[in-house]
């Protein structure tokens, strides 16, 4: 019985044993692969460029949130794993100082950041639609807090309509609707039309409502 217990008891004990052997064997060659697994961020990193010239997702600044806003500020910075670059005497280099100006990234000026785009508001409506935008950085540009943050942008796109277009058939063939069957707006063209402008009265108020440029495309878009 005493043989029978301890054999009982070897089995287990002995293949815990292996499970841990080739636990042990297999850790190493699994951490091997995730160490030479390049990161996604590499594509973005110019190699062997000036580390001050890199853009901001190949390095790891310590932010500086005391300094004074719209000042000049100097920032410690490193890069990131996998990426390689130099200073100016073209050294390798992993530590350094960057120069930007002391805000956050929606302070930035308009021409700093692409924010996305709108058709489904009216851009000639009165008080003027706005609608929430997802912005982005430029690769360039470097400020604080997060590089997308979202935005209230006025409606500002186009459908291809121009304003010289519309204004001269309005001048010239008002009286038929032509102006309001280009901007889209049959049921006003087909009325104007059939009154042969209103008599010329619709036609010379359209020619002012289209020359001060109160009224435009019907899909609500901008001229060009």
């Amino acid at each position: 019985a005493g043989s029978l217990m301890t054999t009982k008891h070897s089995q287990p004990q002995s293949t815990f044993a292996k499970s841990l052997t080739s636990t042990s064997t297999n850790t190493p060659y699994f951490k091997a692969a995730e160490s030479t697994e390049i990161p996604p961020y590499v594509t973005k990193c110019p190699s062997n460029g000036l580390c001050s010239r890199l853009p901001p997702d190949c390095m790891t600044c310590n932010t500086n949130y005391s300094c004074v806003y719209g000042k000049p500020a100097t920032f410690d910075c490193k890069v990131k794993p996998h990426v390689h670059c130099v200073d100016q005497n073209n050294h390798e280099q992993e530590n350094f100082t960057i120069n930007m100006t002391c805000q956050f990234c929606w302070q930035l000026a308009t021409t700093d950041y692409v924010c996305t785009n709108s058709t489904n508001c009216m851009t000639v409506s009165c008080p003027r639609q706005r609608y929430n935008a997802t912005c982005t950085v430029r690769d360039h540009i470097h400020c604080l807090g997060n590089r997308v943050f979202p935005k209230m942008l006025y409606c500002n796109w186009t459908g291809g309509y121009k304003w010289s277009t519309a204004l001269a058939l309005s001048i010239t063939l008002g009286g038929f609707g032509a102006d309001r069957f280009y901007l889209g707006q049959w049921r006003e063209g087909l009325g104007k039309l059939f009154s042969f402008g209103g008599l010329g009265i619709w036609t010379l108020i359209d020619v002012l409502l289209i020359g001060v440029g109160y009224v435009g495309p019907a899909d609500g878009s901008l001229y060009i």
